[in-house]
């Protein structure tokens, strides 16, 4: 039985390959047989129109007044310029057949691929018990008043939780709560809010050895989508107060003493949300302040020195580091665990959270045609993106602003973000969605040897195929 099992997979790993490589091929031909020569000329408007658009969308941001007009006429026009040349030729079908096609040969390519995987990097889980008394902090306010949607307060109430809610009208530092919380006996910390008061509660918890539980009621809740929880439900993430819970090992970012369980971000954007005037209108803020800071005549020159993991080292290894100077860039984002960067659908996803390196991506654009070259992604020239254990970010000024899980900060330069590996003790539900397996990039190579395949050789030659097992459980308790 288990043998005719295999031999399924691997049959459908050969059709999906061969699929694959076929409506390539034949989304290439389509153009070529209906068009001709008139075919190559679609391409090339195709990728004129393209960087045309991109090119207007920067002038947009870095231009005022008459210019900037222009510039959102032209950003409109070109695409639909395309199009009208498209059909003109009587081309646009052929278009929209092709795109197609590509689409499915991308589609079935992946699947394929995903198929031969060996592994799935997945955080190992530690079965401890339920804590005896967990110290919830909730932001009545946080995701549009989840708090009181979902009877967060009441539930976890029930299950033994002591609840604090933040008073709308009044500031309150959430670390002296935590921090007096811990004196109080408190074995569990956990915040029902945004992403900023998750970090500042983690940084206590991490601090003194307890575990830290997200209640996803903040309006992105990034972190609490990569640790795998439903963010649809923010109810279910207080299971994990009961036995069924399970804790995870994850890693800090800090920015100088500042944590952050998602990313710092430096430059123009940081700029941007430190004005009085961006919470009331966000757009208007944005397109009043780009212009300068896009073309330095505002804003901090930055440097950040990255001390890279060199190819030997590999994420949480220990291996070798070498040093980059990343010079000028409008924007940097130093993040807690890289980002996906070979998938447009997996960008904003981090595959784990305790790689022990920080991920680190800087944009650098100087004119309309470096902003086009951006289509180009990783291998673009104003796109730097990197690993690190160790970032220092430097100005031409003794302060600049930066915003640590969307907090605006103004801290003093320089600026050392750093990762703590392991640090955090997360407690999440033993049962919840978990963390969507990443498709791997497309490696057209691998899918010729695939299609071509027969029967094992389909498979990686030392590994068999294995079947999908449930998440690996330590029934230790971890070390503080």
């Amino acid at each position: 039985m288990g043998l005719d099992l295999d031999a399924r997979a691997h049959a459908r790993q050969r059709w999906a390959a061969r699929s694959a490589l076929t409506a390539a091929g034949a989304a290439v031909l389509l153009p070529l047989a209906f068009g001709g020569f008139a075919s190559l000329l679609l391409v090339a408007a195709g990728a004129l129109g393209t960087a045309v658009t991109v090119a207007a969308l920067w002038w947009v941001l870095t231009l005022r007044g008459p210019s900037r007009a222009a510039a959102v006429a032209l950003a409109a026009t070109t695409p639909a310029a395309v199009v009208w040349f498209f059909a003109a030729e009587n081309l646009l079908w052929v278009v929209i057949a092709s795109l197609t096609l590509w689409a499915f040969a991308v589609w079935a390519g992946k699947f394929a691929l995903s198929s031969t995987r060996s592994h799935t990097v997945s955080v190992r889980e530690h079965r401890t018990p339920a804590p005896a008394s967990p110290f919830l902090i909730m932001n009545p306010r946080s995701g549009g008043g989840k708090v009181e949607r979902f009877g967060l307060k009441e539930k976890a109430e029930k299950l033994g939780a002591r609840v604090h809610l933040l008073d709308p009208d009044t500031h309150e530092d959430v670390t002296v709560l935590a921090r007096r919380a811990v004196a109080d006996g408190a074995d569990l910390l956990g915040v029902a809010g945004g992403d900023g008061t998750q970090a500042l509660v983690a940084a206590v918890a991490a601090e003194h050895g307890l575990p830290f539980l997200v209640v996803s009621a903040g309006t992105r809740n990034h972190f609490a989508m990569d640790l795998g929880l439903d963010r649809n439900d923010p109810a279910a993430s207080l299971d994990a107060l009961t036995d069924d819970g399970v804790e995870l090992r994850v890693d800090l970012g800090f920015a100088d003493t500042h944590p952050f369980v998602n990313n710092a971000s430096f430059g123009a954007y940081a700029v941007v949300v430190q004005s009085p005037e961006y919470r009331d209108d966000k757009v208007r803020t944005t397109l009043e302040l780009l212009p300068e800071l896009l073309t330095h005549q505002k804003g901090p020159r930055l440097t950040a020195r990255v001390e890279e993991t060199g190819p030997a080292a590999g994420p949480g290894t220990g291996g070798a580091t070498a040093a980059t100077v990343v010079d000028g860039p409008q924007a940097l984002l130093v993040s807690n665990n890289p980002y996906r960067m070979d998938d447009p659908a997996g960008l904003g996803y981090r595959e784990r959270l305790e790689s022990g390196v920080l991920g680190v991506l800087g944009v650098r654009v100087e004119n309309a045609a470096e902003a086009a070259g951006l289509l180009l992604g990783r291998h673009s020239t104003g796109l730097t993106v990197l690993t690190a254990r160790e970032v220092v970010v430097d100005a031409d000024r003794p302060e600049i602003e930066v915003g640590v899980d969307g907090e605006a900060l103004m801290l003093p330069t320089p600026v050392r973000c750093r990762i703590e590996p392991g640090a955090l003790r997360v407690r999440v539900p033993g049962n919840r969605p978990g963390v969507p397996e990443p498709k791997p990039p497309m490696d057209w190579r691998r899918l010729r040897k695939l299609a071509a395949a027969v029967g094992r050789t389909a498979m990686p030659r030392h590994r068999a195929p294995q079947r999908e097992e449930p998440r690996p459980v330590d029934r230790t308790p971890p070390t503080a």
